[in-house]
């Protein structure tokens, strides 16, 4: 298993969508609770892609970094924002893809990566051609709620172990 290389990154934004293909919106903040996700968000309410009923672990929160999607905008020449991925959380300074099997804090809440989220063709259909490409091995992360409490926007992300 992959050591975590020391971080400390910081929580740069939050979206949610309450329907499966509504465009994501910002919020400054939200109760994420364990075993359920985020307050309000599709999966939550049970109303994801594929979903037939409660969030599995790995639909309760997705996370991608700030710096795979300048990257993936440089190389590809491709402009979207955190919002245009449909991942909840923004983070900046958070190695994600060494955050498969570990349990990380963002604020008060503690989270638990489960794997990788790669994009998908249902991603492109909603955004734009060459996303998906643009994401591969970059997409983020998917986690799991462990300890329950509120994210806010500014929050720090750390190792937990």
């Amino acid at each position: 298993m992959m050591d975590i290389p020391p971080f400390h990154g910081k929580l740069l934004a939050i979206g949610i969508a309450t329907e499966k293909e509504l465009p994501l919106r910002s919020v400054d903040s939200i109760a994420a609770t364990a075993g359920w996700g985020l307050t309000g968000d599709r999966y939550a309410e049970g109303k994801g892609v594929g979903q037939h009923g409660p969030a599995r672990p790995d639909q309760e929160i997705t996370l991608i970094e700030q710096e795979a999607i300048t990257a993936a905008g440089q190389v590809y020449k491709l402009s979207f924002t955190h919002l245009d991925t449909r991942r909840n959380l923004l983070t900046a300074g958070v190695p994600l893809n060494h955050l498969v099997g570990k349990t990380f804090t963002v604020g008060e809440v503690l989270l638990r990566g489960i794997e990788l989220c790669e994009p998908c063709g249902h991603l492109e259909k909603l955004t734009c051609v060459g996303i998906k490409k643009s994401l591969i091995h970059r997409g983020g992360l998917r986690a799991q709620v462990v300890r329950s409490g509120v994210l806010r926007v500014g929050d720090p992300v750390l190792p937990a172990e």
